[in-house]
């Protein structure tokens, strides 16, 4: 399912038009952006949680050339489904 498959399940689910969803999903993914960019978390009980973690420096290597780089340190998202989300799922 894509962004454009979603607005339009829940459009149709809801009885809203499909700008309104758009307006209300690209919103949410706004929010949970910003809070994501000032290292805060965003947690939907049930769901799951939005948040970022650090993934430290390591040396890899380069396919092309097989000559080992160093990769630095990072804060990349991640997401950590809920126990309904988990349950539903099974």
């Amino acid at each position: 399912m894509n962004k454009t498959d979603l607005i339009t399940n829940i459009a149709e689910k809801s009885g809203l038009n499909k700008k309104d969803v758009e307006t209300v999903l690209n919103n949410f993914l706004g929010e949970v952006t910003d809070a994501l960019s000032t290292g805060d978390k965003v947690q939907l009980i049930g769901f799951g949680t939005f948040e970022t973690r650090k993934r430290s420096g390591r040396t890899g290597r380069n396919p092309q050339t097989g000559k080992e780089i160093s990769i630095p340190e990072s804060t990349v998202p991640a997401f950590k489904a809920g126990n309904k989300l988990k349950e539903a799922v099974k």
